[in-house]
Protein backbone atom coordinates (compact mmCIF):
# COMPACT_ATOMS: atom_id res chain seq x y z
CA UNK A 1 0.00 0.00 0.00
CA UNK A 2 2.92 2.38 0.72
CA UNK A 3 4.36 1.87 -2.77
CA UNK A 4 0.89 2.31 -4.24
CA UNK A 5 0.45 5.63 -2.38
CA UNK A 6 3.96 6.79 -3.35
CA UNK A 7 3.25 6.21 -7.06
CA UNK A 8 0.00 8.17 -6.83
CA UNK A 9 1.75 11.05 -5.05
CA UNK A 10 4.44 11.25 -7.74
CA UNK A 11 1.75 11.30 -10.40
CA UNK A 12 -0.03 14.06 -8.50
CA UNK A 13 3.11 16.22 -8.33
CA UNK A 14 3.67 15.77 -12.08
CA UNK A 15 0.07 16.82 -12.75
CA UNK A 16 0.42 19.96 -10.61
CA UNK A 17 3.64 20.98 -12.37
CA UNK A 18 1.97 20.49 -15.75
CA UNK A 19 -1.11 22.48 -14.70
CA UNK A 20 1.04 25.31 -13.36
CA UNK A 21 3.02 25.46 -16.60
CA UNK A 22 0.04 25.33 -18.95
CA UNK A 23 -1.91 27.90 -16.94
CA UNK A 24 1.08 30.25 -16.84
CA UNK A 25 1.50 30.08 -20.63
CA UNK A 26 -2.21 30.51 -21.36
CA UNK A 27 -2.79 33.45 -19.03
CA UNK A 28 0.20 35.31 -20.49
CA UNK A 29 -0.77 34.44 -24.07
CA UNK A 30 -4.27 35.88 -23.67
CA UNK A 31 -4.80 39.40 -25.05
CA UNK A 32 -4.53 42.33 -22.67
CA UNK A 33 -2.47 42.78 -19.54
CA UNK A 34 -2.87 43.77 -15.86
CA UNK A 35 -3.24 47.43 -14.92
CA UNK A 36 -5.06 48.02 -18.22
CA UNK A 37 -7.18 50.78 -16.73
CA UNK A 38 -4.14 52.60 -15.36
CA UNK A 39 -2.03 52.06 -18.46
CA UNK A 40 -4.76 53.53 -20.68
CA UNK A 41 -5.13 56.61 -18.48
CA UNK A 42 -3.60 59.62 -20.27
CA UNK A 43 -2.50 61.02 -16.90
CA UNK A 44 -0.38 57.91 -16.38
CA UNK A 45 3.00 58.83 -17.86
CA UNK A 46 5.14 56.36 -19.84
CA UNK A 47 7.72 56.49 -17.03
CA UNK A 48 5.07 55.48 -14.50
CA UNK A 49 3.87 52.69 -16.78
CA UNK A 50 7.41 51.35 -17.16
CA UNK A 51 8.03 51.56 -13.40
CA UNK A 52 4.80 49.68 -12.65
CA UNK A 53 5.73 46.91 -15.06
CA UNK A 54 9.26 46.77 -13.62
CA UNK A 55 8.02 46.52 -10.04
CA UNK A 56 5.93 43.46 -10.84
CA UNK A 57 8.48 41.88 -13.20
CA UNK A 58 6.22 42.17 -16.23
CA UNK A 59 9.00 43.74 -18.27
CA UNK A 60 11.06 40.56 -18.08
CA UNK A 61 11.06 37.88 -20.83
CA UNK A 62 8.37 35.26 -20.41
CA UNK A 63 10.95 32.53 -19.73
CA UNK A 64 12.44 34.58 -16.89
CA UNK A 65 8.99 35.21 -15.42
CA UNK A 66 8.24 31.48 -15.60
CA UNK A 67 11.46 30.50 -13.82
CA UNK A 68 10.79 33.05 -11.08
CA UNK A 69 7.20 31.86 -10.76
CA UNK A 70 8.17 28.19 -10.44
CA UNK A 71 10.89 29.12 -7.94
CA UNK A 72 8.39 30.98 -5.76
CA UNK A 73 5.94 28.13 -6.15
CA UNK A 74 8.54 25.62 -4.92
CA UNK A 75 8.93 27.76 -1.78
CA UNK A 76 5.17 27.94 -1.26
CA UNK A 77 5.03 31.62 -2.29
CA UNK A 78 2.05 32.41 -4.53
CA UNK A 79 3.03 36.08 -5.00
CA UNK A 80 0.88 39.16 -4.33
CA UNK A 81 -2.40 39.98 -6.05
CA UNK A 82 -2.03 42.67 -8.71
CA UNK A 83 -5.55 44.00 -8.14
CA UNK A 84 -5.97 43.65 -4.37
CA UNK A 85 -2.34 44.18 -3.32
CA UNK A 86 -2.63 41.32 -0.84
CA UNK A 87 -0.76 38.02 -0.68
CA UNK A 88 -2.49 35.39 -2.79
CA UNK A 89 -2.14 32.95 0.09
CA UNK A 90 -4.26 35.27 2.25
CA UNK A 91 -6.94 35.52 -0.44
CA UNK A 92 -7.03 31.74 -0.90
CA UNK A 93 -6.99 31.13 2.86
CA UNK A 94 -10.21 33.14 3.08
CA UNK A 95 -11.87 31.64 -0.01
CA UNK A 96 -10.82 27.98 0.21
CA UNK A 97 -12.75 27.02 3.38
CA UNK A 98 -15.92 28.47 1.87
CA UNK A 99 -15.44 26.49 -1.34
CA UNK A 100 -14.67 23.32 0.64
CA UNK A 101 -17.87 23.82 2.64
CA UNK A 102 -19.90 24.14 -0.56
CA UNK A 103 -18.19 21.19 -2.25
CA UNK A 104 -18.47 18.95 0.83
CA UNK A 105 -22.19 19.61 1.14
CA UNK A 106 -22.68 18.96 -2.58
CA UNK A 107 -20.45 15.87 -2.57
CA UNK A 108 -22.01 14.08 0.38
CA UNK A 109 -25.53 15.15 -0.53
CA UNK A 110 -25.04 14.02 -4.11
CA UNK A 111 -23.53 10.69 -3.09
CA UNK A 112 -26.27 9.92 -0.55
CA UNK A 113 -29.10 10.87 -2.88
CA UNK A 114 -27.55 9.16 -5.90
CA UNK A 115 -26.90 5.87 -4.08
CA UNK A 116 -30.44 5.88 -2.67
CA UNK A 117 -32.08 6.58 -6.03
CA UNK A 118 -29.85 4.05 -7.83
CA UNK A 119 -30.65 1.35 -5.26
CA UNK A 120 -34.38 2.00 -5.53
CA UNK A 121 -34.20 1.89 -9.33
CA UNK A 122 -32.29 -1.40 -9.32
CA UNK A 123 -34.68 -2.96 -6.80
CA UNK A 124 -37.62 -2.07 -9.09
CA UNK A 125 -35.89 -2.40 -12.45
CA UNK A 126 -38.28 -2.11 -15.37
CA UNK A 127 -41.11 -0.57 -13.34
CA UNK A 128 -42.68 2.80 -14.04
CA UNK A 129 -40.81 4.28 -11.08
CA UNK A 130 -37.50 3.10 -12.56
CA UNK A 131 -38.34 4.60 -15.96
CA UNK A 132 -39.45 7.95 -14.49
CA UNK A 133 -36.37 8.17 -12.25
CA UNK A 134 -34.15 7.26 -15.20
CA UNK A 135 -35.56 10.06 -17.34
CA UNK A 136 -35.16 12.57 -14.50
CA UNK A 137 -31.54 11.60 -13.85
CA UNK A 138 -30.71 11.84 -17.56
CA UNK A 139 -32.28 15.30 -17.72
CA UNK A 140 -30.43 16.51 -14.62
CA UNK A 141 -27.10 15.12 -15.79
CA UNK A 142 -27.51 16.90 -19.14
CA UNK A 143 -28.37 20.28 -17.63
CA UNK A 144 -25.62 22.94 -17.51
CA UNK A 145 -24.91 23.77 -13.88
CA UNK A 146 -25.31 27.52 -14.42
CA UNK A 147 -28.76 27.00 -15.98
CA UNK A 148 -29.96 24.91 -13.05
CA UNK A 149 -28.46 27.46 -10.63
CA UNK A 150 -30.34 30.32 -12.31
CA UNK A 151 -33.58 28.30 -12.34
CA UNK A 152 -33.38 27.50 -8.62
CA UNK A 153 -32.41 31.09 -7.85
CA UNK A 154 -35.34 32.56 -9.78
CA UNK A 155 -37.84 30.05 -8.39
CA UNK A 156 -36.91 29.70 -4.72
CA UNK A 157 -35.25 33.06 -4.04
CA UNK A 158 -36.86 35.62 -6.34
CA UNK A 159 -40.37 34.24 -6.77
CA UNK A 160 -41.05 32.20 -3.60
CA UNK A 161 -38.51 34.01 -1.39
CA UNK A 162 -37.76 30.87 0.61
CA UNK A 163 -33.98 31.30 0.44
CA UNK A 164 -31.55 34.24 0.27
CA UNK A 165 -30.63 35.54 -3.17
CA UNK A 166 -26.87 35.72 -2.67
CA UNK A 167 -23.96 35.72 -0.28
CA UNK A 168 -22.83 33.43 2.51
CA UNK A 169 -24.42 35.24 5.47
CA UNK A 170 -26.87 38.02 6.17
CA UNK A 171 -24.60 41.11 6.06
CA UNK A 172 -26.80 43.00 8.55
CA UNK A 173 -27.93 40.49 11.17
CA UNK A 174 -25.26 37.78 11.15
CA UNK A 175 -22.99 39.43 13.73
CA UNK A 176 -25.89 39.83 16.18
CA UNK A 177 -27.07 36.21 16.01
CA UNK A 178 -26.34 33.47 18.53
CA UNK A 179 -23.83 30.74 17.53
CA UNK A 180 -26.73 28.48 16.56
CA UNK A 181 -28.35 31.35 14.66
CA UNK A 182 -25.13 32.02 12.74
CA UNK A 183 -24.89 28.34 11.81
CA UNK A 184 -28.49 28.40 10.61
CA UNK A 185 -27.80 31.58 8.65
CA UNK A 186 -24.86 29.98 6.80
CA UNK A 187 -26.86 26.79 6.17
CA UNK A 188 -29.75 28.84 4.75
CA UNK A 189 -27.43 30.63 2.32
CA UNK A 190 -25.67 27.34 1.48
CA UNK A 191 -28.87 25.47 0.59
CA UNK A 192 -29.40 26.57 -3.01
CA UNK A 193 -25.80 26.51 -4.32
CA UNK A 194 -25.14 23.15 -2.66
CA UNK A 195 -28.43 21.74 -3.97
CA UNK A 196 -27.57 22.86 -7.51
CA UNK A 197 -24.30 20.94 -7.53
CA UNK A 198 -25.66 17.96 -5.54
CA UNK A 199 -28.59 17.35 -7.92
CA UNK A 200 -26.38 17.17 -11.01
CA UNK A 201 -23.87 14.91 -9.28
CA UNK A 202 -26.59 12.70 -7.76
CA UNK A 203 -28.01 12.06 -11.23
CA UNK A 204 -24.66 10.66 -12.40
CA UNK A 205 -24.15 8.60 -9.23
CA UNK A 206 -27.64 7.13 -9.49
CA UNK A 207 -27.02 5.82 -13.00
CA UNK A 208 -23.71 4.25 -11.97
CA UNK A 209 -25.21 2.74 -8.84
CA UNK A 210 -28.24 1.31 -10.62
CA UNK A 211 -26.10 -0.49 -13.18
CA UNK A 212 -23.66 -1.76 -10.55
CA UNK A 213 -26.50 -3.23 -8.51
CA UNK A 214 -28.07 -4.85 -11.57
CA UNK A 215 -24.72 -6.54 -12.23
CA UNK A 216 -24.54 -7.87 -8.65
CA UNK A 217 -28.15 -8.97 -8.05
CA UNK A 218 -27.92 -12.17 -10.18
CA UNK A 219 -24.86 -13.43 -8.22
CA UNK A 220 -24.97 -16.61 -6.17
CA UNK A 221 -24.63 -14.95 -2.77
CA UNK A 222 -27.71 -12.82 -3.50
CA UNK A 223 -29.74 -15.91 -4.45
CA UNK A 224 -28.54 -17.58 -1.26
CA UNK A 225 -29.73 -14.65 0.82
CA UNK A 226 -33.15 -14.80 -0.82
CA UNK A 227 -33.30 -18.56 -0.23
CA UNK A 228 -32.67 -17.96 3.48
CA UNK A 229 -35.77 -15.78 3.64
CA UNK A 230 -34.11 -12.36 3.71
CA UNK A 231 -36.49 -9.64 2.61
CA UNK A 232 -35.88 -7.98 -0.75
CA UNK A 233 -35.00 -4.75 1.01
CA UNK A 234 -32.44 -6.56 3.14
CA UNK A 235 -31.02 -8.34 0.10
CA UNK A 236 -30.48 -5.03 -1.71
CA UNK A 237 -29.23 -2.94 1.20
CA UNK A 238 -27.27 -5.41 3.34
CA UNK A 239 -25.90 -7.80 0.71
CA UNK A 240 -25.96 -6.50 -2.88
CA UNK A 241 -25.33 -2.80 -2.20
CA UNK A 242 -22.17 -3.40 -0.18
CA UNK A 243 -20.67 -5.34 -3.09
CA UNK A 244 -21.83 -2.83 -5.71
CA UNK A 245 -20.24 0.27 -4.20
CA UNK A 246 -16.84 -0.07 -5.89
CA UNK A 247 -17.85 1.66 -9.15
CA UNK A 248 -19.42 4.46 -7.10
CA UNK A 249 -16.29 4.80 -4.96
CA UNK A 250 -14.16 5.22 -8.07
CA UNK A 251 -16.62 7.88 -9.21
CA UNK A 252 -15.46 9.98 -6.24
CA UNK A 253 -12.26 10.82 -8.11
CA UNK A 254 -14.26 11.95 -11.13
CA UNK A 255 -16.58 14.05 -8.97
CA UNK A 256 -14.05 16.61 -7.79
CA UNK A 257 -13.11 17.93 -11.27
CA UNK A 258 -16.81 18.40 -12.02
CA UNK A 259 -17.46 20.03 -8.64
CA UNK A 260 -14.44 22.31 -8.94
CA UNK A 261 -15.51 23.40 -12.42
CA UNK A 262 -19.15 23.71 -11.39
CA UNK A 263 -18.31 25.80 -8.34
CA UNK A 264 -16.81 28.46 -10.61
CA UNK A 265 -20.21 29.31 -12.11
CA UNK A 266 -22.37 28.42 -9.11
CA UNK A 267 -20.35 30.59 -6.73
CA UNK A 268 -20.49 33.50 -9.15
CA UNK A 269 -24.26 33.20 -9.68
CA UNK A 270 -25.03 32.96 -5.95
CA UNK A 271 -22.24 35.42 -4.98
CA UNK A 272 -20.77 32.73 -2.73
CA UNK A 273 -17.39 34.15 -1.61
CA UNK A 274 -15.26 31.14 -2.52
CA UNK A 275 -12.47 30.33 -4.96
CA UNK A 276 -14.78 30.19 -7.95
CA UNK A 277 -15.90 33.75 -7.47
CA UNK A 278 -12.33 34.84 -6.75
CA UNK A 279 -11.18 33.19 -9.99
CA UNK A 280 -13.88 34.89 -12.09
CA UNK A 281 -13.06 38.31 -10.64
CA UNK A 282 -9.32 37.70 -11.11
CA UNK A 283 -9.85 36.70 -14.75
CA UNK A 284 -11.78 39.87 -15.49
CA UNK A 285 -9.03 41.95 -13.84
CA UNK A 286 -6.20 39.96 -15.47
CA UNK A 287 -4.82 39.35 -11.98
CA UNK A 288 -2.19 36.76 -12.94
CA UNK A 289 -1.15 35.61 -9.44
CA UNK A 290 -4.73 35.00 -8.24
CA UNK A 291 -5.70 33.17 -11.44
CA UNK A 292 -2.64 30.95 -11.14
CA UNK A 293 -3.20 30.41 -7.43
CA UNK A 294 -6.86 29.44 -7.73
CA UNK A 295 -6.12 27.13 -10.66
CA UNK A 296 -3.29 25.43 -8.80
CA UNK A 297 -5.29 24.93 -5.60
CA UNK A 298 -8.27 23.61 -7.58
CA UNK A 299 -5.98 21.15 -9.35
CA UNK A 300 -4.54 20.10 -5.99
CA UNK A 301 -8.07 19.37 -4.75
CA UNK A 302 -8.70 17.22 -7.81
CA UNK A 303 -5.41 15.35 -7.31
CA UNK A 304 -6.15 14.73 -3.62
CA UNK A 305 -9.65 13.53 -4.47
CA UNK A 306 -8.29 11.14 -7.09
CA UNK A 307 -5.72 9.73 -4.63
CA UNK A 308 -8.40 9.25 -1.97
CA UNK A 309 -10.63 7.49 -4.52
CA UNK A 310 -7.72 5.24 -5.57
CA UNK A 311 -6.98 4.37 -1.94
CA UNK A 312 -10.63 3.57 -1.22
CA UNK A 313 -10.86 1.43 -4.34
CA UNK A 314 -7.59 -0.34 -3.47
CA UNK A 315 -8.83 -1.00 0.06
CA UNK A 316 -12.02 -2.50 -1.36
CA UNK A 317 -10.22 -4.51 -4.05
CA UNK A 318 -6.58 -5.51 -3.23
CA UNK A 319 -5.97 -6.43 -6.86
CA UNK A 320 -5.89 -2.72 -7.72
CA UNK A 321 -2.86 -2.11 -5.50
CA UNK A 322 -0.66 -3.73 -8.13
CA UNK A 323 -1.76 -1.16 -10.74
Amino acid sequence: MIAFLFRRLLQGVAILVTVATVTFVLIHAAPGEPFAGQLDDVRFTPAQQAELRRQRGLDQPLATQYVRYMGRLARGDLDVSLAQQRPVRTILAEALPRTLLLMSAALFGGFALGILVGALQAARAGSWADRVAGRITVALAALPDFWLALTLLLLFSVRLRWFPVSGMVDPTMHEYLSPLGRLRDVAWHLALPATTMALIFAAVVARYQRQALLDVLPDDFVRSARAKGVSERGVVLRHALRNALLPTITLFGMALPALVGGSLFVEFIFAWPGMGRAAVEALSARDYPVVLGTTLVSSALVVVGSIVADLLAAAADPRLRRG
